[in-house]
């Protein structure tokens, strides 16, 4: 097999085989400079992604897709102004702000999920960062989903260290915490926020002994540099994320960004192909704006090693593909067995 920092040389034949299994060493061998995995994305299209393929082949059981659910816990009213976000309090877009959902609520979508196929359960709530007694109702929350044996994962805001700390005390498996872009492009997505602070909230959730899901937006205006520059952001973290969702930006009028031209779909691939290459060991998710793409694209996605979705008919208040249509899909492409609804 090539070494993933010499995207010119590639294996004679690729052969998808199962692994007994997939380690958890997510160091990166060396650095990833954003030039380098720039260079990843000139490549020819068919060439980037025999390159992916034989990277993912080699670290992934065949036809492994984890299928995750997203609950929005505590909805819109989010003091940060990301241009992208339709709970930001600052956009007019129709999202209603409500309180904190309860635990019994949460279970029942948790138990709901679980019935449907999904092993991993994350709850999601619109704040610039928690307080303290936030962090106890949701730790509240993270014991009643492990509780029924799937993993957990939350997305809050930014952290302080003790913050974290509870969370992984009470058994949470993943935080996601995304940085969207690369950190030249960042200041024109949002700027009450800095991407430092993005950074910092990340290295307290590691060292609570938390797995980290982070990724990033693709579809806002950037550049190919930009895409490049959160790559390798992500693929330089040691380690770098266990779990990495790429979103094509939902264009939700109201935003500041409601109106930024649709993302190329191989241009989306890409993304997802070189992502594969630089964290040949992380969990690389499409997340939102998968109604957008379509069946065959996804396809794509999926060669290009992406081997997680979000589940289910909503993602927060954005929309998703049915869990039905989802399962009819996977099954499609053989790479995961489902029951369909009837």
């Amino acid at each position: 097999m090539s070494s993933p920092h010499n995207p010119g040389t590639t294996t004679s034949a690729l052969h998808w085989h199962p692994k007994v299994a997939v380690t958890d060493q997510t160091k990166a061998a060396e650095p990833w400079p954003v030039a380098q995995v720039q260079a990843l994305f000139d490549m020819p299209f068919m060439a980037l992604m025999f390159h992916a393929q034989t990277v993912h082949h080699a670290h992934w059981l065949a036809g492994d897709i984890e299928l995750a659910t997203l609950l929005s816990v505590k909805t819109g009213g989010c003091p940060e102004n990301c241009g992208y976000c339709p709970q930001s309090a600052a956009y007019d877009t129709g999202v209603k702000a409500d309180k904190l959902m309860d635990v019994a609520e949460v279970v029942r979508a948790a138990q709901a999920a679980k019935d449907a196929g999904a092993s991993r359960f994350c709850m999601g709530a619109a704040w610039r960062a928690p307080k303290d007694r936030d962090i106890a109702q949701v730790s509240a929350m993270i014991s009643a989903v492990k509780a029924l044996g799937l993993e957990s994962c939350a997305t809050l805001g930014m952290l302080a260290p003790e913050q974290a700390q509870a969370l992984s005390d009470a058994g949470l498996d993943y935080y996601n915490h995304n940085l969207d872009t690369g950190p030249a492009y960042y200041r024109d997505v949002v700027s009450t926020r800095q991407y430092q602070e993005r950074l910092d909230t990340l290295a307290h959730v590691r060292a609570a002994g938390i797995r980290v899901c982070c990724g990033g937006i693709v579809g806002m205006g950037e550049e190919v540099v930009d895409r490049a520059a959160l790559l390798a952001q992500l693929a330089n973290m040691q380690p770098y994320p266990e779990s990495v969702p790429i979103n094509s930006l939902v264009r939700v009028p109201g935003t500041p960004l409601a109106d930024s031209a649709p993302v190329d779909s191989l241009d989306f691939v890409r993304v997802i192909a070189v992502a594969r290459i630089v964290m040949p060991q992380a969990r690389i998710r499409l997340s939102a704006g998968r109604q957008q793409l379509g069946e065959a694209v996804q396809t794509l996605c999926f060669m290009a090693g992406a081997n997680s979705i979000f589940y289910g008919d909503k993602l927060l208040v954005t929309g998703n593909p049915e869990a039905k249509s989802d399962a009819q899909l996977l099954a499609k492409l053989g790479l995961a067995t489902l029951k369909v609804a009837t």
